[in-house]
């Protein structure tokens, strides 16, 4: 008997995923939640685990490919399938294994996914994926062959250098974060070769002791350095992963958004001080300049809400979002995120706080989920961490705006009729002109900018 598995629904209305990395390949023996794949979608990578148990007979999608949800994944045959899917990865697999196992548990209880003994049933969805026509495939790489039961797939060398080992009736090495594979992939480390913790989970700190073992070790790979002329030669990177997730988010705003910018001068020495007393009366609060931005955003979108809203171009209509769920640019191991604080309005500066440090935390090692990246209804970039004045923000689409911050710096500045060194900023601010005119969009920039020269004015919306 063989049984088909599907792309599973990752939730928050992800229609689609591009696969990353296989960890099995055909003829490979699999226990039921097996992660067989990592799949990355919303900037977020996933490791998805299999509900069936049994051999690998075909992997229906490759490396950079994008998948619609329901499209079929692998093929297991040889054995039956597992009495609980996802019941041991749902947690491990940041969700993967709740959404796919859940719903072939409620397949299983409904009668619906039972096919007759030595039949495929390849075309059959999974429940919560609706009818209808699905999205065609898009092929990021160029496909040699097409994976099947006949045709097993063999992994080039740069995929066998970082794949999981897994030996027949053996288990493959158990990898939950996506930013051990990553680095994984960067250190050439083969993960078969390293020693698990106690949980049998491979951390990063499993990773980097084994590193500690091994780097006195002569790398073969890297014994030659390249010469001149190969450094010159043209170079073609396919664009996939978080890369394709940003050019098609940033060519979608560019292409459906009449945007427009203004920019003004900051003079933020008295929110600097603000956050030295801060620091200084409430240390374990960690209050910074980015959650007294993000407080001042959200003042700035109750005095004008508006600006908190998103153009439904199917229906016609502007739709005004009630609660502010804030999304900042933050760095992480895959490229630029934007992870949502949800309800910052409802939240005291504290609380945002709290809520900034621990998104960024996840960003950074490389743990934030697609509900945490999606959802969001105006964004803050502070790219002043990058040493720069000024920017032109490109609106997150389907956001309608976006204020950016620059660099904070001692600059002279014409202060009580007298010219001073002051700590000065910029403050630049894209909107959608379809949601609003110049009026409102100055109306907000002003509001914010009077908040970062005046932090005192912020006890009138307490």
């Amino acid at each position: 008997m063989s049984q088909v598995f599907r792309l599973p629904d990752l939730g928050e209305g992800l229609t689609e995923a591009e696969v990353v990395e296989w960890s099995v390949s055909v003829g490979d023996e699999v226990v039921v939640d097996q992660e067989v794949v990592t799949v990355e979608t919303a900037k977020a990578a996933v490791a998805v685990p299999c509900p069936y148990a049994g051999t690998v007979t075909a992997v229906h999608a490759q490396a950079g490919e994008v998948l619609p949800v329901g499209e079929p994944l692998i093929t297991i045959g040889g054995t039956e399938r597992g009495t609980e899917p996802g019941a041991g990865a749902s947690g491990a697999a940041g969700g993967a294994a709740g959404a796919g196992g859940e719903q072939y548990r409620t397949e299983e209880r409904a009668g619906t996914a039972s096919p007759a003994d030595g039949e495929e049933q390849p075309e059959r969805p999974l429940i919560g994926y609706g009818a209808g026509e699905t999205p065609a495939r898009r092929r990021r790489v160029a496909r040699r062959h097409t994976p099947s039961a006949t045709s097993p797939t063999v992994p080039t060398q740069a995929q066998t250098s970082t794949r999981p080992s897994v030996a027949r009736g053996g288990q493959a090495p158990r990898v939950i974060s996506p930013l051990v594979r990553q680095l994984a992939k960067e250190y050439a480390v083969d993960l078969a070769a390293v020693r698990p913790g106690p949980t049998g989970v491979i951390r990063r700190a499993d990773l980097e002791a084994y590193r500690q073992q091994t780097q006195h070790r002569p790398d073969p790979t890297h014994a030659t350095s390249p010469t001149p002329d190969a450094e010159k030669r043209e170079r073609r990177i396919p664009i996939q992963g978080v890369q394709r997730i940003m050019v098609e988010r940033l060519t979608t705003s560019r292409r459906e958004i009449p945007d427009a910018t203004t920019w003004v001068d900051v003079d933020a020495t008295r929110l600097m001080k603000v956050k030295d007393q801060l620091r200084t009366t409430h240390p374990d609060a960690g209050i910074g300049v980015l959650p007294l931005l993000a407080r001042m955003v959200v003042a700035g979108l109750g005095a004008y809400p508006a600006l908190n809203s998103s153009v439904d171009t199917d229906a016609g209509e502007i739709v005004h979002h009630g609660a502010v769920n804030l999304g900042f640019a933050a760095q992480s191991p895959r490229g630029l995120v934007v992870p949502v604080v949800r309800g910052a309005d409802a939240m005291t500066t504290t609380e945002l706080a709290a809520a900034l440090r621990e998104l960024t935390t996840a960003a950074r090692e490389g743990r934030l989920t697609p509900t945490d990246l999606t959802g969001g209804t105006f964004t803050l970039n502070n790219y002043g961490v990058f040493g720069v004045d000024g920017s032109t923000p490109i609106i997150n689409h389907p956001e309608a705006a976006m204020l950016g911050v620059g660099r904070i710096v001692d600059k002279p500045w014409a202060h009580r009729g007298k010219v001073k060194v002051r700590k000065l900023t910029q403050l630049s601010f894209t909107f959608d002109h379809r949601v609003c005119d110049g009026g409102v969009a100055g109306g907000f920039l002003r509001h914010v900018a009077d908040l970062v020269e005046h932090p005192a004015g912020l006890l009138a919306d307490v």
